[in-house]
C-alpha cells in the first residue's frame, strides 16, 4: 500500500510542479516549489525514500520465501530484474523513433528536445533499484549479522561523501545515489524483519527524523528543499544527500502512525481493487507518466498557447483539476496499452543462469538505463538518438543474459 501511494504521489508531484510558458517559438519550464514558503512541501512531497522502504521490507519477505522454497539467489534476482526490466522495453522502443516522426510532422525542435530528455531522465530510478536488487542478498546477510550498524555505517558514508562534494570534488556526490539509497532499503529489512513499532515509536522516529533533518538544513550545507530547484547551485535530491536519509526516518515514523488507517483503507474492496490493479502496474505507471505529461504539455502550450498561471494563484487551482485529469485520461490510455508487459510479464525459464551470470546481466541492465536517463532520447539529426540506441540494446542484452543460461565452455588440455 504504502509503496503503490508513494508512486501515485511520485507522479502527481511530477504533473503538479512544472511552470510553463509559450513564447510562440520556444518553450520555456520552471518549477512551482521554488514558490517562496512552497519548499516545506518538498519535505512530504520528495517520497523516495518510502519507495526505497517499501521496495527494502517486499524484498527481504520476497527473498526469504523463495529461499523458503528452495529457490536460489540467482533465480530471485532474475526474477526481479525481469519484473522491473520488460515493462521499459515498450518505452525505449517507442521513444527511439518518436522524436524524429514528431519533428517531421512540424512539432518544434526546442520543447521536442525537452520533452525527449525529461521522458530519458526518470530512468535514473529504475537503474539504482536494479542495482539496489543486485546488493539485495549481500546486504540482507549484513543485516542478519549486524542490525542498525548496517544503517548508522552507510550514513556516516553517506556524511562522509557529503564532506567530498561540498569541500569541491561535486561529482564523488554521485556515489550517495548509491549509498543513501541503501541506507533508506535496509531501514526497510529492519521493518519487515524486526518487531512490531510502537505508536510512540513512530512518533519518536517521525520527531527525530524531521527534527535532525532541520538541524541539517539550519547548520549545515544542505537546501531548504528536498527536491532539486532550477538554477540551484545544490540539490538535496541529484544527486541525493544524506538529508534524505533523515528525512526518510521521519516520514517512516508518519508512516507507521498511519498504519491502522492505511490497513483499514486496503482492507475495503474498493480500494483493494485499485490497489492490485495499480500494484500489478506500478512500474509502468511510473515509466510512463511523464509521457502522458509530456504529450498534454505539448497540446496545451504549442497547441493552444497556454501558460502556466502563477503558482498558488485562484487561476493555477482553478486549472490543477483540468490539467492533472488530461494527463490522468492520456496515462491510463498509456496503461492499457503497455502495462500488460508488466501485469503479464514473462518469468524467467525453468533453466536458470548461473549466479554469477545474472549478476553480469543485472549490471547491463543497470548500466544501460543509467545511460539511457543521461542521454535522453532527442534524435539530434538521425532518426534515431544513436546513443539511446546504444544504452536500449545494452538493457536488452543484459535482460537476456539474466533469463538465458549461456553454454558453457570447456577447455581440454591434450597431452
Amino acid at each position: 500500500m504504502v509503496r503503490v501511494l508513494a508512486i501515485v504521489l511520485v507522479v502527481f508531484q511530477h504533473w503538479l510542479v512544472p511552470v510553463l510558458g509559450w513564447t510562440g517559438t520556444e518553450l520555456t519550464t520552471g518549477n512551482a516549489y521554488a514558490t517562496p514558503g512552497w519548499w516545506v512541501l518538498t519535505w512530504v512531497g520528495q517520497v523516495m525514500p518510502l519507495v526505497f522502504f517499501a521496495g527494502g521490507a517486499a524484498n527481504l519477505l520476497s527473498l526469504r520465501s523463495h529461499r523458503g522454497r528452495g529457490g536460489t539467489v540467482g533465480e530471485w534476482v532474475s526474477s526481479r530484474v525481469h519484473r522491473l526490466a520488460i515493462p521499459l522495453l515498450p518505452l525505449i522502443a517507442l521513444w527511439l523513433p518518436l522524436p524524429h516522426l514528431l519533428a517531421s510532422l512540424g512539432v518544434p525542435e526546442q520543447p521536442l528536445g525537452i520533452g525527449a530528455a525529461v521522458v530519458g531522465q526518470l530512468l535514473w530510478f529504475l537503474a539504482v533499484y536494479v542495482a539496489v536488487i543486485l546488493a539485495t542478498p549481500v546486504m540482507l546477510k549484513a543485516h542478519e549479522r549486524y542490525g542498525l550498524r548496517v544503517v548508522a555505517g552507510l550514513a556516516a558514508v553517506a556524511l562522509l561523501v557529503d564532506a567530498v562534494r561540498f569541500a569541491g570534488i561535486g561529482m564523488a556526490g554521485f556515489l550517495n545515489a548509491l549509498v543513501v539509497w541503501l541506507a533508506v532499503h535496509q531501514l526497510g529489512f529492519h521493518y519487515a524483519a524486526g518487531k512490531p513499532v510502537t505508536r510512540a515509536g513512530a512518533a519518536g522516529l517521525a520527531v527525530g527524523g524531521f527534527g535532525l533533518t532541520a538541524l541539517m538544513v539550519a547548520f549545515g550545507p544542505y537546501p531548504l528543499s528536498m527536491v532539486g530547484m532550477p538554477g540551484a547551485p545544490v540539490s538535496n535530491a541529484g544527486p541525493p544527500t544524506t538529508c534524505l536519509i533523515t528525512l526518510g526516518v521521519g516520514q517512516i515514523g508518519l508512516v507507521l502512525l498511519a498504519r491502522p488507517l492505511i490497513r483499514a483503507l486496503a482492507a475495503r474492496p474498493r480500494a483493494a481493487k485499485v490497489l492490485t490493479w495499480v500494484g500489478a502496474r506500478s512500474m509502468s505507471l511510473y515509466l510512463w507518466h511523464m509521457s502522458a505529461m509530456v504529450a498534454m504539455a505539448g497540446v496545451w502550450t504549442i497547441g493552444f498557447g497556454y501558460s502556466t498561471p502563477a503558482p498558488g494563484s485562484l487561476a493555477w487551482f482553478a486549472v490543477v483539476p483540468l490539467w492533472i485529469g488530461s494527463c490522468a485520461a492520456v496515462l491510463y490510455g498509456l496503461l492499457r496499452a503497455f502495462g500488460r508487459f508488466e501485469a503479464h510479464a514473462p518469468g524467467p525459464l525453468a533453466i536458470q543462469p548461473h549466479a554469477v551470470q545474472v549478476a553480469i546481466g543485472a549490471a547491463m541492465v543497470a548500466a544501460g538505463t543509467l545511460g539511457v536517463a543521461a542521454t535522453g532520447f532527442f534524435p539530434g539529426n538521425n532518426t534515431v538518438s544513436t546513443t539511446a540506441a546504444v544504452w536500449g540494446a545494452v538493457v536488452l542484452s543484459g535482460l537476456a543474459v539474466t533469463r538465458y543460461r549461456l553454454p558453457q565452455i570447456s577447455l581440454v588440455r591434450q597431452a
